[in-house]
């Protein structure tokens, strides 16, 4: 079963490119962004939002974790 696509809502992109993470983000592999914008997106009050996107932010600046789970890109 494939995993539905979840589309990247502006202040996802905004907060991306504000952070100078854009590429660090777009260079994870696919299913790794899905996850994380359907993770961010289900979110039921904006503050949960709020802090997964903060979530993401800080692992994708340290270049490493996933979601909460150890994650290392191959070198």
């Amino acid at each position: 079963m494939k995993r539905a696509l979840n589309p990247m809502p502006d202040w996802v992109a905004s907060a991306l490119d504000e952070a100078g993470l854009r590429q660090v983000y777009d260079a994870r592999p696919p299913y790794q962004r899905n996850d994380w914008l359907g993770w961010i997106a289900r979110a039921k009050l904006p503050d949960t939002r709020d802090r997964r996107l903060a979530s993401m932010l800080a692992e994708l600046k340290a270049g490493q974790g996933y979601m909460g789970m150890d994650w290392t890109p191959r070198k």
